[in-house]
């Protein structure tokens, strides 16, 4: 019969294994919640992911703990958006003295212009996602030599989905008559979005989340989804839904439910990945705007 002191010894060995493994890991940090999904997807269990900004988190207005300093310092690989979407990480970066390589995965695409400067919300447009997905499996070679393999294999295969994702979403919107595909949105996140799929997006607020909408603002907006018979009205997870429910009040619009915009979903919400929350959004167009 094993002695208490030899059960005591296999419990540690158990609890520290975990541990171990993690530590030969690459320890890589992404900026917000969306990035932080296609690390993992390219990743796989060659990485230990840190995300700065969660689930539900608006990553314009984000205010950074000294907790996300040390992850950063800790990182060999830092992801992040860029095209101004997280004005805070350049600072936090510099202060954490990070000697960890930083990859800029939206310098890849080709930006638009949104009502207020740059438009960073790229990933609305499924082709943007997959030149993020080749950036990300470069970057984890570059760090990673030895599971380039791999990599390369979660990434071919990721693409495969995106691809099939990306006509998805043209076939089921594509059904819905051009004159009823336009919706207004809480803040102007889905032009890339637009731009590709074919659905007109009216917002209040600009590219960013950080400055209210004004009461011109919200006027014009009114005015305008009358003027253009506007389907439904639909809310973020990452905003205040009290905006988008007075314009449909004022508008006799209906509210479409939410879209994920800038962050996924909790667990079990309908948006937890990339891929989830492409297709809540879909479907949550599909549902407002079709007989």
């Amino acid at each position: 019969m094993p002695t208490r002191r030899c059960i005591l010894g296999l419990l540690l060995a158990t609890l520290a294994a975990p541990a171990a493994a993690d530590a030969e890991k690459l320890p890589v940090v992404a900026s917000f919640s969306i990035i932080g999904d296609l690390v993992q997807e390219v990743g796989g269990d060659r990485v230990v992911v840190t995300t700065l900004v969660g689930p539900d988190g608006d990553a314009h207005v984000y205010q950074p703990t000294p907790a996300d300093a040390r992850r950063i310092a800790q990182a060999k690989v830092i992801f992040v958006n860029g095209l101004g979407f997280e004005g805070w990480l350049d600072r936090l970066i510099a202060a954490a003295k990070s000697k960890g390589t930083v990859v800029t995965l939206g310098s890849g695409v080709t930006s638009r212009a949104g009502e207020e400067g740059t438009d960073p919300h790229a990933w609305q447009n499924v082709a943007n996602a997959k030149i993020y997905v080749g950036e990300i499996r470069d970057a984890l070679i570059a760090a990673d030599p030895p599971g380039a393999e791999a990599y390369r294999s979660r990434a071919e295969n990721y693409l495969v989905r995106l691809d099939a994702l990306d006509r998805e979403i043209v076939d089921t919107l594509g059904a819905i008559p051009e004159n009823r595909r336009r919706v207004v949105s809480t803040h102007d996140a889905f032009g890339y979005f637009s731009a590709r799929y074919g659905v007109a997006f009216i917002a209040p607020q600009g590219v960013s989340t950080e400055a209210e909408a004004s009461a011109r603002d919200i006027v014009r907006i009114i005015q305008a989804v009358k003027q253009n018979q506007v389907g439904a009205v639909f809310l973020e997870n990452i905003a205040d839904p009290r905006l988008a429910k007075r314009i449909a009040a004022e508008t006799g619009a209906r509210i479409g439910g939410t879209l994920y915009s800038d962050a996924l979903s909790g667990p079990g919400e309908g948006g937890a990945n990339y891929i989830d929350m492409m297709r809540h959004n879909v479907r949550e167009l599909a549902k407002a705007l079709g007989p």
